[in-house]
């Protein structure tokens, strides 16, 4: 087993949870501090501005399982039959294969956190309206989506 490409799988499935992890984390602080706002103003619109603020955090879960994912085919690897070896090649596919959800979850989470921010600030106004913010914050999580399924597709050439 070569030591160097264990390190680069290890750091393939920490590139997946930090950075989705991290788009996600803002995203929801970007979200949340405008719907603490509009809290203040209105309580009882909590129940119309928790998905928005929960939205965000989706990127996060996308990162984890990509994580998890990575370990697994790590270990999945290093338990194939006798003569193979871990190599610094199959720790170098992992590293690429979590780029795709760590870039769009950071940058989608962050990205959505915005939308939904101004979704919140249009639910201040318009409650009734809170759906319509909703459909334009799933339109960002929809490239998280694929930078998740890009992820697993590559996983699964290794």
């Amino acid at each position: 087993m070569d030591p160097i490409g264990i390190a680069a799988g290890i750091m393939g499935a920490a590139f997946a949870i930090v950075f989705a992890g991290i788009g996600s984390a803002v995203g929801i602080g970007l979200v949340a501090r405008v719907a603490n706002g509009v809290l203040a103003e209105d309580p009882d619109k909590f129940g119309k501005l928790f998905i928005l603020v929960v939205l965000p955090g989706t990127q996060g879960f996308y990162g984890f399982l990509a994580a998890f994912l990575i370990i697994g085919k790590m270990y999945l690897l290093g338990e194939a039959p006798s003569g193979f070896t871990f190599t610094l090649w199959n720790g170098l596919q992992l590293l690429f294969a979590s780029l795709p959800i760590a870039f769009t979850g950071l940058l989608s989470g962050i990205h959505q956190g915005k939308v939904c921010a101004a979704g919140a600030e249009m639910t201040a106004k318009r409650p009734n309206d809170s759906t319509k913010a909703v459909i334009y914050g799933a339109m960002v999580e929809t490239y998280a989506v694929l930078g998740l399924l890009i992820t697993i597709f590559l996983l699964q050439g290794i």
